[in-house]
C-alpha cells in the first residue's frame, strides 16, 4: 500500500511561486507514475503533471506548461510540483496520485492511478 502525504499549500498572490511536495511511503515507487491533479471549487478534478519514476519523462497540462515543473527526489521517495507564475485561476485543492502501471505521454492523462493523498490548498489572489 502506498501512502502518500501532500504539503507546500497556501495563500500567494498573482506571480507568485509555490512549491508543493508529496511524500509517499509504504513501497518503492521505481516503476510507478506520479501526478498532481487539482479541483476548484465547482468544477471536476483536472490532470495538472505526471512524471514516470524511473525514467523520469514528464506531461503537463497545456495551461501549466512552462510556469510548472514536476520533479521527483529518489533518495527522499518525494514528488513536488514548482508552480511559478501562479494565476487566479490556479486556485484549487491540488492532489497527489500515484499509478503503479506507470506511464508516457498523455497516457499519463488517462490512466487510473491507484493511490491519492488528501489534498493541499492554493489560492491564487488577484
Amino acid at each position: 500500500q502506498v501512502h502518500l502525504v501532500e504539503s507546500g499549500g497556501g495563500s500567494v498572490q498573482a506571480g507568485g511561486s509555490l512549491r508543493l511536495s508529496c511524500a509517499a511511503s509504504g513501497r518503492t515507487l521505481r516503476s510507478y507514475a506520479m501526478a498532481w491533479f487539482r479541483q476548484a471549487p465547482g468544477k471536476e478534478r483536472e490532470f495538472v503533471a505526471a512524471i514516470n519514476w524511473s525514467r523520469g519523462n514528464t506531461y503537463y497540462f497545456d495551461s501549466v506548461k512552462g510556469r510548472f515543473t514536476i520533479s521527483r527526489d529518489n533518495a527522499k521517495n518525494t514528488v513536488y510540483l514548482q508552480m511559478n507564475s501562479l494565476k487566479p485561476e490556479d486556485t484549487a485543492v491540488y492532489y497527489c496520485a500515484a499509478a503503479a502501471s506507470g506511464c508516457s505521454g498523455y497516457g499519463c492523462v488517462v490512466i487510473e492511478y491507484d493511490h491519492w493523498g488528501r489534498g493541499t490548498q492554493v489560492t491564487v489572489s488577484s
